[in-house]
């Protein structure tokens, strides 16, 4: 069953970890923190997102993707065959867990562009694989493309995110970012591509709350060719951080600005040059302005961002140690990885934490 047809009371739980300076480790370390908040979920969707796990393919696009039937999988194949050149591909390794049922078809492809198309398509190669990822989840009846960027990967599925960890084996890989989302869903049932992390390309992510938004960003956002077939505020989100980041290149600070912008009485107030810039991205990407009760962690090649709404309506605290990030719903869940913190706090509303690889620094950009 897809989405869009009960409501449950909201919960969720999110947790991120990062290393600054690229140290890779493993990802027994998000399942144990996502673990703890386990009352924050209902059992209808768990997932994960992993950086820098496939060093050995880290020039390529890897491709998860779901499959209903061995009809759909040869369709799909059949399609990417036709536009990529593609290096290796294979089921995504599990494990049998009694609490996850119904699985899909779950491969993985790493994947280039072939030259002759992506130079037919005039396009460069990041936008081209996009619009394939489209092609294929609006396309291809029973095919679904869950996670399309370089080095990193998105494992999700229907459960309790400790046992969907457990099913993918999640402990067998290693990478400098983690994050992780245990779902109640608030506005749809669960099935396995309604579950978090939601990514496109390099970015991905998982979120806590409800936009109230929805429609009107939906409907902004597909004027630029995107598709959102989820019906799930977390779709959208994902879509804005792209459109914004990767197409208009903002800022990650100039995006927190956007989608979780002061209110005008705030702007008022502020020194005539922070006034005239957050009057200018309020006007200009007045319909990325996402409105409702949210938390919501983003991955990106080489860092992660963390951001309440503006009126700070759900929770999330940041914790460091050395060179380490965590970030979670509760502060449970990161005393359970390190217990002996030198830093531990909560962002203000609206206030975007970001951290980068560049030099091993925080970086508030």
């Amino acid at each position: 069953m897809r989405e869009g047809m009960f409501r449950n009371p909201s919960g969720c739980a999110i947790s991120g970890i990062f290393s600054r300076s690229g140290k890779r480790f493993s990802g027994k370390k998000i399942i144990d923190s996502i673990s703890v908040m386990h009352d924050r979920s209902n059992g209808l969707g768990g997932g994960f997102a992993g950086y820098g796990i496939y060093p050995e393919y880290k020039e390529y696009y890897a491709l998860h993707i779901f499959y209903d039937s061995i009809s759909a999988k040869k369709s799909c194949e059949a399609f990417l065959e036709e536009h990529f050149d593609i290096i290796n591909l294979s089921k995504i390794p599990t494990r049998k867990v009694p609490e996850i049922t119904d699985e899909p078809l779950i491969w993985r492809y790493f994947v280039a562009p072939l030259p002759t198309k992506l130079a037919d398509s005039q396009l460069d190669e990041r936008e081209f694989t996009a619009k394939c990822v489209f092609r294929v989840n609006t396309s291809i009846d029973g095919a679904y493309v869950f996670s399309s960027g370089k080095n990193m990967g998105v494992f999700k599925a229907v459960g309790f995110p400790e046992d969907v960890g457990r099913f993918y084996r999640l402990e067998e890989y290693e990478g400098y970012c983690f994050t992780a989302h245990g779902r109640y869903p608030t506005n749809t049932p669960g099935w396995w591509g309604g579950a978090h992390p939601f990514a496109l390309l390099d970015y991905s992510v998982v979120h806590n709350g409800e936009i109230s938004s929805y429609d009107a960003n939906r409907r902004a956002i597909e004027m630029y060719g995107y598709k959102c077939t989820l019906q799930t505020d977390t779709e959208v989100i994902t879509y804005i951080i792209d459109f914004l980041h990767r197409k208009k290149k903002l800022t990650l600070k100039e995006i927190c600005s956007v989608i979780a912008a002061p209110f005008w009485s705030t702007i008022e107030k502020m020194p005539e040059q922070d006034r005239e810039e957050l009057e200018y991205l309020r006007n200009v990407f007045s319909s990325q302005l996402i409105t409702g009760p949210f938390s919501i962690i983003v991955g990106f090649d080489g860092g992660i961002m963390a951001l309440n709404d503006r009126l700070k309506l759900r929770s999330m605290v940041v914790g460091e140690k050395d060179d380490m990030v965590y970030i979670a719903s509760e502060e449970a869940a990161i005393r359970i990885i390190e217990k002996d913190l030198d830093r531990i706090w909560s962002p203000k509303g609206g206030e975007g934490v970001i951290f980068t690889l560049e030099k091993g620094n925080l970086q508030w950009q």
